[in-house]
């Protein structure tokens, strides 16, 4: 039995990046060479001692909405916190409601913006699994203009001070709305350093996974066989699929940018007997020691929360004891941990 406990590790909380870093590239990055085992302290600009002609960098260019709103139940006036994890169609997500044990089907909540406006309202339809919502929200204009009056950014709950600049909890290649969280990999990108990399031979391309806060649900059974993951809808456009294809044909390297494009472009290799192809879906994959990895051939990712199935996708990549070993250095070294924290290369 392969147990959560097997991933733990001891990290200080001091250590847990509240802020992101000064400037984007100026992270600090650890790189893992998986064919001597040697580890080196650098920063994460020096990607591209790194990187070669012919390597092929696959982002995930999901966008954050503003997803936590406040508002308040038509009939009493209670104030209401929402998250918007998963949208369903134009009218419908799956929430999550604070307080909850209040918020039933059949509530209606209002929320205002600045001048006092009701400029959206919504219906508790039903409850779902893990103590969720479907709201029914009914509005005027576009539903994203009228989420970046009234919500804020969805930060991770062990980040606990405020975001003086909303636009550091995305991507600079952010494209499509649709995500709770950051697919933090790729916070330490800037502009510059992608047009030096491009510059070098090094192609770029895009695959899009909307990322739900169960990215950051705890592994609560021992066993992790028995974890749920959650479900997030992902898209491969046929210029991506082409790309790795070529890039994998000519010998060069598939390089992931997060957990999020592992996710991805895994789950469509197993869809379609180990090939890539463009394809719309949801996935659920489940990636922990032992996986068959059919795509990815190095990885940029951030430090993972203990026992955390991140913490266990790259295990996976890599070796889980090497990796935790990885982790201690890391901690001695003093990285920053988690969504506004360092970086690893694993090549």
């Amino acid at each position: 039995m392969m147990k959560k406990s097997d991933f733990y590790y001891d990290l200080p909380e001091s250590l847990i990046a509240q802020t992101p870093a000064e400037k984007r590239d100026m992270s600090r990055l650890m790189v893992i060479n998986r064919q001597n085992d040697q580890i080196e302290d650098r920063h994460f600009h020096d990607i591209v001692e790194y990187l070669e002609p012919g390597d092929l960098l696959v982002m995930n260019d999901t966008k954050v909405l503003p997803v936590r709103i406040y508002g308040h139940k038509k009939e009493t006036g209670g104030k209401i916190e929402l998250l918007l994890l998963k949208r369903l169609d134009d009218h419908h997500w799956e929430t999550m409601v604070k307080p909850g044990r209040k918020a039933k089907p059949g509530t209606v909540l209002e929320f205002k913006d600045d001048a006092g406006r009701v400029v959206l309202t919504g219906s508790i339809e039903k409850t779902i699994d893990n103590g969720l919502r479907v709201i029914a929200f009914e509005y005027n204009g576009v539903f994203e203009e009228i989420l970046n009056q009234i919500g804020t950014m969805p930060l991770p709950p062990y980040i606990h001070e405020k975001l003086e600049d909303p636009s550091r909890y995305q991507t600079v290649y952010a494209k499509y709305n649709g995500s709770a969280a950051a697919p933090t990999a790729g916070l330490h990108f800037t502009e510059a350093l992608l047009d030096q990399i491009r510059a070098m031979g090094v192609k770029t391309t895009a695959v899009t996974l909307h990322v739900g806060l169960g990215t950051f649900r705890p592994v609560k059974e021992e066993n992790i066989l028995d974890h749920q993951m959650h479900s997030e809808q992902y898209s491969v456009s046929p210029e991506t699929a082409d790309l790795i294809n070529e890039t994998q044909k000519a010998g060069g390297r598939v390089i992931a940018v997060g957990t999020t494009t592992v996710r991805t472009l895994e789950s469509v290799a197993a869809n379609n007997g180990g090939k890539i192809v463009p394809e719309r879906g949801s996935t659920s994959i489940f990636i922990y020691p032992g996986f068959h990895w059919q795509v990815i051939d190095a990885l940029i990712t951030n430090f993972h929360l203990p026992e955390s199935t991140l913490l266990m996708l790259v295990s996976s990549f890599y070796d889980r004891e090497k990796i935790l070993a990885a982790y201690r250095h890391a901690v001695e070294e003093k990285y920053r941990f988690f969504s506004f924290g360092d970086a690893m290369f694993i090549e």
